[in-house]
């Protein structure tokens, strides 16, 4: 789930605890649209991570630190300027909204004590953090927002800052039963959509667990609810927010299996068939929660350029073979023309002048057949003229084939290309990737007087009974895997018929047990395009047996009498060393 006013009373609430009275060391922006400020209390020294992400927008102390630019952006500079080693006074909520409000003592150039405010609004795609006075005056954002953008409120240098109300929703903190009943009952929606789309800083998984709390079926409307049922469930929705006045919270996951499903600052009871895992702070919740998921989005923003370059030739080839494969079909009935040559030739010599049919016995299925012909040419010019079709059609054919054969080779390489993308991990995948679309002619290479070396290394897993596998993140990584680092009678895995990985479990001359070879057989089919799937087909054979394809790309292979199973794609309980 997202975060909503809740977790984020929650988070607020850990940092009054932990920031209030500390001073503000350090500041930077890793990110375009982050900022990571390291703080200094008497309690100890804090890191706070707050992201402004369209995508995964996020605020929660650390202790991790993260590589900066060389040169600070213009917004981090300008903060740098105006609170380094400020004071927090204050950190607050306002009406359970996804806002929180640091309010920032520090001394100006003549040494005058002043405040400033730093916003950070966590809604998504409108996510922002912004820099003002003590006056509401913004100062700065790290996202600009104009007219053009958004025509409920700028974020611009010198504009008042204010809350838009768009949605008119009610503060659930304070809200009374009159209110709360007229809100619902003019909705014509379920009770839980009706519950969440009129008051701030409330989920579906939230208004969810008040329907639940109050014994009331969430998908009915709340005009069919009696005015006795409706008081009580304001009853119910009063004592759920009376826990986050007094700010009573269990910040929590709900797992089922390995996988985290939803995160909570209190305990959400429609999710007793999950997992629960409690949790000291929500900061902790927030980053195992959203770590794996961070990282993911961080990846998949900075392989867009990657991407774009890979789908549009993967687009244009495709329709290239579109197209190749219908002239192909045209050219099925090329035969016929020959036939019809042969049969004019065999029969026509009695044929009259102006004839435009023969009717002929085809001696190839003992068939009658009506051939067409030109009244304007002699019988010997028709049969010409179907030979002439029938070579240009077998012509074409011949070419055809080998043209749809190399554009059916090039989507595959694409679609590997792009599976490499989708299981790359830190920026060093994504150069190494980038090498390989430069080298195969899809990407010009920058002028550099010597070529960076990247660090990107194969996935290495140890398996149940000890055996040490190996998974390719390229089609660079396949190659060197199965060429040069695997042996004879190792074991090669491959997901069938699919852009994959290539895996490489080394036996050390051991024959390998059954549990190993499913296991190689999950991370073939993890590392695939057919990730997710029950049920995968891997093809797995020894390495001895596995030939490099004449003139094919990188990672292109060929094999014969391998061995094949069934597989899931779960790695969960698969060990993966770090090094």
């Amino acid at each position: 789930m997202a975060l909503d006013g809740i977790a984020i009373a929650n988070v607020t609430a850990e940092l009054k605890k932990c920031l209030l009275g500390s001073r503000i060391s350090k500041i930077a922006q890793p990110e375009m649209d982050e900022l990571l400020f390291t703080l200094k209390s008497p309690s100890g020294q804090y890191r706070l991570c707050i992201s402004a992400s369209a995508s995964l927008p996020l605020i929660y102390l650390t202790d991790t630190n993260k590589p900066s630019p060389m040169t600070a952006p213009n917004f981090c500079m300008l903060l740098r300027k105006h609170i380094s080693n400020g004071r927090i006074t204050d950190i607050f909520q306002p009406k359970l909204e996804r806002i929180i409000h640091f309010e920032i003592e520090h001394l100006d150039e003549l040494g005058d004590l002043c405040k400033k405010q730093l916003i950070i609004e966590i809604m998504g795609k409108h996510s922002n953090i912004i820099f003002c006075d003590s006056n509401n005056r913004i100062i700065d954002s790290i996202k600009h927002i104009s007219a053009q953008v958004s025509s409920v409120r700028e974020v611009l240098p010198g504009r008042e800052y204010f809350i838009p109300d768009t949605m008119h929703k009610e503060n659930p903190l304070d809200v009374d039963a009159d209110t709360f009943i007229k809100m619902l009952t003019g909705k014509p929606m379920t009770l839980s959509k009706a519950i969440y789309t009129s008051f701030t800083g409330i989920s579906p998984v939230v208004a969810e667990e008040i329907c639940q709390i109050a014994a009331l079926d969430s998908s009915v409307t709340p005009s069919e609810l009696p005015e006795d049922m409706l008081l009580h469930l304001h009853r119910q929705f009063s004592i759920f927010f009376d826990a986050i006045k007094e700010e009573s919270f269990s910040p929590c996951i709900y797992y089922l299996g390995k996988e985290p499903k939803e995160f909570s600052a209190l305990p959400l009871s429609h999710m007793e068939n999950y997992e629960r895992k409690d949790f000291s702070s929500i900061s902790e919740v927030l980053r195992t929660y959203y770590a794996s998921k961070n990282a993911l989005t961080r990846i998949r923003q900075k392989s867009a350029d990657l991407r774009h370059v890979v789908q549009t030739s993967l687009d244009r080839n495709r329709k290239k073979f579109d197209l190749q494969s219908k002239q192909l079909r045209d050219t099925q009935n090329r035969d016929k023309y020959k036939v019809y040559g042969e049969l004019i030739h065999t029969y026509g010599y009695d044929l009259e002048v102006g004839a435009k049919k023969l009717d002929a016995l085809n001696y190839y299925t003992n068939e009658m057949i009506t051939i067409p012909l030109d009244s304007q040419k002699t019988p010997q010019e028709n049969a010409q003229k179907y030979f002439d079709k029938y070579n240009k059609q077998k012509r074409t054919f011949e070419a055809l084939s080998s043209l749809i054969q190399e554009t059916k080779d090039e989507i595959i390489y694409l679609e590997s290309v792009m599976n490499a993308l989708d299981i790359a991990q830190n920026e060093d995948d994504l150069n190494a990737v980038k090498d390989e679309l430069i080298a195969a002619g899809y990407v010009r290479r920058k002028f550099t007087k010597q070529k960076v070396k990247h660090k990107s290394k194969p996935f290495h897993y140890i398996s149940g009974d000890g055996y040490h596998m190996y998974v390719g993140k390229n089609n660079f990584q396949n190659e060197e895997l199965t060429f040069q680092l695997a042996e004879g009678n190792d074991w090669w895995f491959h997901a069938k018929g699919t852009p994959g990985s290539h895996v490489i479990v080394k036996t050390n001359g051991d024959e390998l047990p059954d549990r190993t070879f499913e296991e190689a057989g999950r991370l073939a089919a993890y590392y695939s395009k057919n990730r997710g799937n029950d049920k995968v087909e891997i093809d797995y054979i020894e390495k001895k047996h596995v030939k490099k394809a004449k003139g094919g790309k990188p990672g292109f292979v060929i094999y014969h009498t391998n061995y094949s199973l069934i597989i899931d794609s779960d790695i969960s309980e698969i060990k993966l060393c770090e090094s």
